[in-house]
């Protein structure tokens, strides 16, 4: 029997959320959104946004079941850089041992520190932002510099989208930026690991016996290519996986004698997704290989030099498509160990209850948009999960280190 699962982390149908935000597309810098599905054979729905004068990027991709979705999903990245890249934020002025000596909780985030940049001193001056330990409902200040994203500057701290994550309402965002953070986290974590490991947990994504699961590996499958779903929960326990999406030629009884012809890197894509829904976190994975295959494809995005499209294909990464897919061990009922809550308040609870169970004392919550939109951006950071690659003074925080060396 196919099962489908339905959880409520949209508090609104897509289509509504594009009638609420198109009338703001202009104002936010985004001239043009366009389909990219046909740029591939696989039909898989992938849309980009454009915002030219972007503080980042200029192209956002958005991904999906649907060529709604997709759209919806475009559009609300894109809107949620062109926020990050001007917060609606009141900002202090000073050094943390100030902010401290009148009473503020502060955290200098030194995990973000920017490469060939130096941390923060207790001494030092610089602007910072109120957010809210959304564990404990403290207040707390951290730098302006590691929550906005506006690459022009010459900041302190390394910018990223990392927990940057938009919503209907601010509770939606927050659902989305925290369950990236898990994501990332537990990406790092299994990037870490030894070879034997990180292949071991591969997956039949059949397994879920989902519907539109189904669906997307019966196009994949279809235009040829070969697909590896690997389950990379980490000891955070929200079932989190991550996709991997090639040519048919890498697998094993598909090769022909004397094929074995050099395989770029980027012929080679992966997505990631975390969820409470196993079968929900595994389609986010799939589709945003999927996406990050147009993104190649397309050529479009600023952010990649033209050397990537010249590389090799890394073996180890060669070696992934070698891997025995087993049943889905994380097909626990409908969720993580059988959770099956379906409100998106208590989506959330059950993630934050998580994460305070696993010892995670901070995930701070900060607001960068006007409360007089239609929609809601935020920055989600939790100092004590794993950051994904970028030019950070550390590349790794503790848990990684702790894996890496086998603790």
């Amino acid at each position: 029997m196919t099962r489908r699962v339905h959880y409520s982390d949209r508090i609104v149908p897509p289509g509504e959320t594009l009638s609420r935000v198109e009338p703001f597309l202009a104002r936010f810098g985004i001239t043009r959104v366009a389909r990219h599905t046909g740029l591939d054979d696989i039909g898989i729905p992938v849309w980009c946004a454009y915002a030219p004068n972007s503080r980042s990027i200029v192209i956002a991709q958005g991904k999906g079941l649907t060529d709604l979705d997709a759209k919806v999903s475009t559009v609300m990245e894109a809107l949620e850089r062109a926020v990050a890249g001007e917060p609606f934020i009141q900002r202090v002025h000073g050094s943390s041992a100030r902010l401290q000596a009148t009473g503020c909780q502060v955290d200098r985030l030194s995990c973000l520190t920017a490469v060939h940049k130096p941390d923060l001193g207790p001494d030092d001056e610089t602007e910072w932002v109120a957010g809210v330990n959304i564990l404990s409902g403290e207040e707390i200040h951290i730098p302006f510099e590691a929550v906005v994203l506006d690459r022009t500057r010459d900041a302190r701290y390394w910018m990223s989208s990392d927990g940057l994550a938009s919503g209907n309402s601010a509770e939606e965002a927050v659902f989305h930026g925290v369950l990236e953070r898990i994501e990332r986290d537990a990406h790092v974590l299994w990037q870490v690991g030894g070879e034997a490991d990180r292949y071991a947990g591969c997956v039949d994504p059949r397994g879920f016996e989902d519907h539109a699961l189904n669906g997307l590996i019966d196009k994949i499958e279809a235009s040829g290519l070969a697909l590896r779903l690997f389950d990379i929960t980490s000891d955070i326990a929200i079932p989190c996986f991550t996709a991997m999406l090639g040519p048919g030629e890498l697998i094993a009884g598909s090769r022909h004698p004397g094929s074995d012809r050099d395989i770029r890197l980027v012929e080679v894509t992966g997505g990631s997704g975390a969820h409470p829904s196993p079968v929900r976190a595994a389609i986010r994975a799939v589709t945003e290989a999927v996406q990050s295959r147009l993104t190649y494809i397309s050529g479009a995005r600023d952010d990649i030099s033209p050397a990537t499209f010249s590389r090799s294909l890394p073996p180890l990464m060669r070696r992934a498509f070698d891997a025995v897919a087993a049943p889905p061990a994380a097909l626990r009922g409908d969720g993580a160990a059988g959770f099956r809550a379906q409100d998106l308040t208590q989506l959330l609870q059950h993630v934050l209850d998580v994460l305070r169970n696993r010892g995670v004392a901070s995930v701070i919550r900060v607001d960068l948009s006007d409360d007089t939109l239609p929609f809601s951006v935020v920055k989600v950071v939790i100092p004590e999960l794993e950051n994904p690659e970028g030019e950070r003074a550390r590349r790794f925080g503790t848990r990684a280190l702790a894996k890496a060396m086998g603790f």
